[in-house]
């Protein structure tokens, strides 16, 4: 019997950051499941799924606090097991031209729908042609089976002109 853990690590990017927190979760017997880690503006952001026996959670916890002293900090939630609803999983791809709002305005909308973001990744790139940024957008949804996908499609299409609304089965 296994406890499952979520880990936030928050922490200025340098070497051996991972590292530091693998030997603490190898320490305690965790055995480190998945991850999505990221360099963003000199910081070191990630998220990580570890399970552990149910006796070590709490000294696991405390060796993580302990990493603070090396500017590493570390969130830990004990997961729930519950069971997923029967969502349909669909893949969303956002092109346009870059605003401020425009990722609060997009979740509005996934949120008035009752959707689902399971993942979400966004950039701004220049234009190919032009100094403008362009706004990108990819995410996993998970979508409950009384929703209306066209009015969803809709919605977002009529955030703006120029925004290019993508919607597929993954």
């Amino acid at each position: 019997m296994s406890t499952p853990l979520v880990l936030t690590v928050m922490s200025a990017d340098k070497p051996g950051l991972v590292e530091s927190i693998a030997q603490v979760i190898n320490r305690h017997g965790g055995n480190w499941l998945e991850s999505r880690m990221a360099r963003m503006a000199g910081q070191f952001a990630g998220i990580l799924r570890v399970d552990i026996h149910p006796d070590n959670v709490e000294a696991l916890r405390i060796d993580l606090d302990g990493l603070t002293h090396l500017g590493i900090n570390v969130q830990v939630a004990v997961s729930g097991q519950a069971d997923d609803p029967q969502l349909t999983h669909l893949h969303l791809s956002l092109l346009g031209n870059d605003r401020p709002g425009i990722v609060h305005e997009v979740s509005q909308i996934l949120a008035r729908h009752g959707v689902n973001v399971e993942k979400l990744d966004t950039e701004c790139s220049p234009a190919p042609m032009s100094s403008d940024l362009l706004f990108k957008a990819k995410a996993d949804l998970g979508i409950y089976p009384q929703t209306d996908l066209d009015a969803l499609r809709s919605d977002l299409e009529n955030l703006a002109d120029d925004l290019m609304v993508e919607l597929s089965e993954r």
